[in-house]
């Protein structure tokens, strides 16, 4: 956090998004028209989740980072022949309790193991049911395109190390490069998304001390077309000094501070970072609407 605040071009962890009320906000994001991945996705899985359980097989472990509400993993779960675990994996504990509740109820024969953490740092599964079907990493809403391509890669891979030499992923990815619709989708009319831009700036207010005025700040969604990607930014709306943990940030009128980038990897780019992470697409679902995919994997022999 203290070194992207040092840095030329100010940017903070995206991770610092996902605090519980920043969960509930983006929860509260997938339900609006404007945001369209998660309504395509979820078209696509009810569409084609007979297809996939189909070929994951019985009795697998279904292992979803960064679960929130589980909306999607449960149709994948209603789906599938008699999966025997569930892990969820999320940052925020409030919202894990909530759903691991949740779905013990749903799915009775259903072990849920939750785990509590940052899946984006290195961490251990709960022991393997003995008996059971495959892993299936279940990793959609896109989120893939908010990681650097060598981060992408590189969790990509420790995925495919924890899900071992018989395991599957499912992977949702967005490659929309429409500006207008990326617009409205990252900038809504409601103003959610600046909500759940600018509540990273009040985490920091209560976890580290920050003195953030989040009126002096300006949520902003910039379409980059020459990386591919949304760039999600608070700008400051006048020249003025924050302090963070303790030291001093100063910040001149317009500039931005990065809160978190969306990368639109188009399929042949993002077929080649399945491949060096040690990934085969076996199965690629996409939407007639818009460039948005389900990927459905299997593990290779070996990581490039």
């Amino acid at each position: 956090m203290l070194a992207g605040l040092r840095a030329p071009r100010k940017r903070l962890p995206c991770r610092l998004l996902y605090d519980a009320t920043g969960a509930e906000l983006f929860e509260e994001i997938t339900r609006l028209d404007a945001y369209y991945p998660a309504r395509i996705e979820l078209a696509l899985l009810r569409a084609h989740a007979a297809e996939i359980a189909t070929r994951v097989g019985p009795g697998a472990r279904v292992v979803e980072p960064g679960s929130g509400e589980a909306l999607k993993s449960r149709l994948v779960l209603a789906a599938l022949d008699r999966p025997a675990t569930y892990v969820p994996i999320d940052i925020s504990r409030e919202q894990l309790a909530t759903i691991s509740a949740e779905l013990r109820a749903e799915f009775p024969h259903l072990e849920v193991r939750p785990v509590a953490g940052d899946y984006t740092r290195p961490f251990d599964l709960p022991p393997m049911t003995p008996g059971g079907g495959r892993a299936l990493v279940f990793f959609p809403g896109s989120t893939i395109g908010n990681f650097e391509p060598g981060e992408a890669r590189g969790f990509l891979a420790m995925l495919r190390r924890l899900a071992g030499p018989e395991g599957m992923l499912l992977l949702g990815a967005d490659a929309t490069r429409d500006p207008k619709l990326l617009a409205r989708a990252y900038d809504d009319e409601h103003g959610v998304t600046a909500a759940f831009n600018k509540n990273v700036l009040a985490h920091l207010n209560r976890t580290r001390g920050a003195t953030f005025d989040l009126d002096a700040f300006d949520h902003r969604a910039v379409w980059n077309a020459q990386a591919s990607r949304v760039e999600m930014q608070l700008v400051s709306r006048t020249r003025q000094v924050v302090r963070v943990d303790g030291t001093l940030f100063a910040f001149a009128a317009g500039e931005p501070l990065v809160t978190e980038h969306c990368y639109k990897h188009t399929p042949e780019a993002l077929r080649l970072l399945l491949a060096t992470a040690g990934w085969r697409s076996c199965q690629v679902f996409s939407s007639s609407q818009v460039p948005f995919r389900l990927w459905l994997c299997e593990a290779t022999s070996a990581v490039r």
